[in-house]
């Protein structure tokens, strides 16, 4: 079995930017992604990025994951792509005959389309992303209903349109731009339901759909879908404070996509797994593993950074993986004051960023992480 000093799970902006950084830093790193190439959700994401040149303002989420990429070629670090991580586990005095070191615990159990194999590390960094909610409503079984991600992955990753006129659920950053890239793509937007009375997104995202015409109907949802071997259409109502349905108010649309942007949750599994001290926070998405302002987590050398340590923006995504791998550098190779001086450069970027308007949530999510950590939660 082979052994590294550093395993990064998962290559996307947050990973890449923690084997990049921990690299730098001397650390022998391998890279874990079960995509065929690196990015993670940066590969379907045609947009342009707001925020600071450092947060790579202007360039496209596609081309930021080359830039990446190549950044990581550079480094040397061993990249395995088409690779899934099936288990965590701690390694056992048969997995390390003679082996002393109290850094030495990990192992990862991989598997591709052609073989099963274990890797040993001694400090990981799960960046592992997030998983797309769904919806409860009848008929959401049909072909025709996808969630957001898997309608960028068709159209802006293989050039397939999954359809010809499409209801958006959820009004959300992500529901908005999917929504203009549908209409880019020639697709006909009915329309975007949002259940709460105001939007979710960037004003700016929400004023391109409606220079365009597409209804934005808050304090909406969709009932239910209609068609019997694929989706032709949706039937919407408006809800009340409660989110319930307000008798009288079912208008049918006639489409044939039903696309799902209602939030995504923390993929977990491995942190779980691993016996990392685990907390509910609604606000960052769900259950996540709790972790200091280095990113380490309740237990020793594992780290977490990006959406599985909470979900937020591919911006601050690279900036918590910068501090991953940093702090996994000063674990095993000792302080270092570049090392620092990375972790303390990416903390101020992420003060700044979450100190926007736009971040009131993440703020409260991060706020309730920390009372936790201090027994008050």
């Amino acid at each position: 079995m082979k052994t590294v000093r550093l395993a990064v799970v998962g290559a996307g902006p947050a990973g890449m930017s923690a084997a990049i950084t921990a690299s730098r830093l001397g650390v022998q790193t391998v890279v874990v992604d079960d995509s065929d190439r690196p990015g993670g959700q940066l590969t379907k994401q045609t947009h342009k990025f707001f925020g600071s040149r450092a947060q790579y303002c202007g360039t496209r989420g596609v081309d930021i994951a080359r830039i990446l990429a190549a950044e990581l070629a550079n480094t040397g670090v061993e990249l395995l792509p088409g690779t899934s991580v099936v288990g965590l586990y701690r390694r056992s005095p048969a997995d390390n005959p003679g082996t002393q070191s109290e850094t030495q615990t990990w192992v990862l159990g991989l598997a591709n389309k052609d073989r099963f194999w274990k890797l040993g590390a001694e400090a990981l960094v799960i960046a592992t992303g997030a998983q797309e909610n769904s919806l409860l409503f009848p008929g959401n079984d049909l072909p025709g209903v996808y969630g957001a991600g898997a309608v960028q992955t068709l159209m802006n990753v293989f050039g397939v349109r999954p359809g010809t006129q499409v209801l958006m659920v959820g009004s959300g950053n992500i529901g908005l731009i999917v929504s203009y890239q549908l209409i880019q793509a020639g697709i006909e937007v009915k329309a975007v339901v949002e259940a709460l009375p105001r939007i979710g997104g960037y004003h700016v995202h929400a004023a391109k759909l409606v220079r365009l015409g597409v209804p934005i109907l808050t304090s909406h949802t969709v009932r239910r879908a209609i068609g019997r071997e694929s989706v032709s259409g949706a039937v919407i109502c408006q809800v009340d404070r409660m989110l319930r349905p307000v008798p009288g108010t079912d208008r049918t649309l006639k489409l044939d996509t039903i696309c799902l942007a209602v939030g995504l949750t923390p993929l977990t599994e491995l942190l779980w797994q691993a016996g990392c001290r685990m907390e509910y926070v609604p606000e960052l998405g769900g259950h996540l593993a709790w972790h200091d302002e280095t990113m380490q987590t309740s237990v020793r050398g594992i780290y977490v950074a990006g959406d599985v340590a909470g979900i937020e923006e591919a911006s601050t995504a690279m900036l918590e993986g910068r501090i991953a791998g940093a702090q996994a550098a000063i674990q095993l190779e000792g302080p270092n004051g570049k090392a620092t001086q990375i972790i303390t450069d990416a903390q101020a970027q992420l003060c700044a960023i979450r100190s926007g308007p736009f971040s009131a949530k993440v703020v409260s999510g991060r706020t309730r992480l920390a009372a936790c950590a201090a027994g008050t939660s």
